[in-house]
């Protein structure tokens, strides 16, 4: 448990979080700091609308799912307002219950498509252990993965038919991590046996990222990829004026019965409308 709680403190604050701030501070903080105190109290105002209603609909299933995901859409609509992250959609997004599944280069993917569609996602089991980050994941029904487990999949496997069950969409990262969105990794296919034993149909979507000019490009700023920690990279992700988020969904679902070949497929349904983000330069 305690080298657990180290690494996540790593992940999460990084060596030097004192020198990210004092440095913030020393170019000039309004950007990122009237940006932070609207993420905190966006947050908090929106947790409690959350908590108060999902309360009141306990009796009602579905009343309950309806509320919680309205609240949801409306509060990661709010972050993206507040950080100037300007979304453009492509495609048609699907309804629930959906089985979706994505490249994976930030923490910011998780906003745009809470924005977008009606879902809860699969996540690392790490993320359950960080400060604030984790309760919320867990309220909103994030479905936990330990991926040093294959065994764990199978469980996992189980909660996702019970969602789709309920009514509820999921998304899968099936890269297995977030990436530098230099090339789309290869896709684990675990995840994919579910939709491959019920033959059900798999979504797919693709995501970019564009920063402005003369700004840090989207790999640097926005993707949140290698030893990068999550506070420093937020600090530094609110200091951008803006950037442009890019959600492209394919136009149809894939079908098949066979995991492997569906995870091929995905990939490369991906590729398709994939554009890489280049270091040192901005991307168009």
């Amino acid at each position: 448990m305690t080298a657990i709680r180290l690494d996540v403190d790593q992940e999460v604050f990084g060596d030097d979080l004192k020198g990210s701030l004092k440095g913030l501070l020393g170019r000039g903080a309004w950007r990122p700091v009237s940006r932070l105190t609207g993420i905190v109290v966006w947050t908090g105002g929106m947790l409690g609308v959350l908590l108060l209603g999902m309360w009141v609909t306990t009796p009602w299933r579905r009343r309950r799912l309806a509320w919680r995901n309205g609240i949801v859409r409306r509060w990661a609509r709010g972050m993206a307002w507040i950080v100037n992250m300007r979304v453009n959609v492509a495609g048609t997004p699907p309804k629930p219950p959906f089985f979706l599944v994505t490249n994976h280069v930030s923490y910011v993917d998780i906003v745009l498509l809470f924005g977008q569609v009606d879902t809860v996602f699969v996540a690392k089991r790490q993320l359950q252990a960080w400060p604030v980050v984790g309760y919320l994941t867990r309220l909103v029904g994030t479905i936990f993965i330990d991926r040093e487990r294959r065994r764990d999949a199978k469980r996992v496997l189980d909660a996702i038919d019970e969602r789709i069950g309920e009514g509820d969409g999921i998304v899968v990262f099936p890269e297995g991590t977030s990436s530098d969105g230099g090339d789309v990794y290869p896709l684990k296919t675990a995840l994919f046996e579910w939709a491959a034993r019920r033959d059900h149909p798999v979504h797919v979507a693709t995501i970019h990222y564009a920063t402005e000019p003369g700004h840090p490009p989207a790999r640097d700023a926005i993707c949140w990829w290698g030893s990068m920690t999550f506070v420093p990279h937020v600090l530094e992700l609110c200091r951008l004026p803006g950037f442009q988020a890019t959600l492209h969904f394919a136009e149809a679902p894939l079908v098949g019965n066979d995991r492997t070949a569906l995870a091929v497929r995905a990939r490369e349904a991906i590729a398709a409308n994939f554009v890489p983000h280049l270091p040192g330069k901005r991307e168009s």
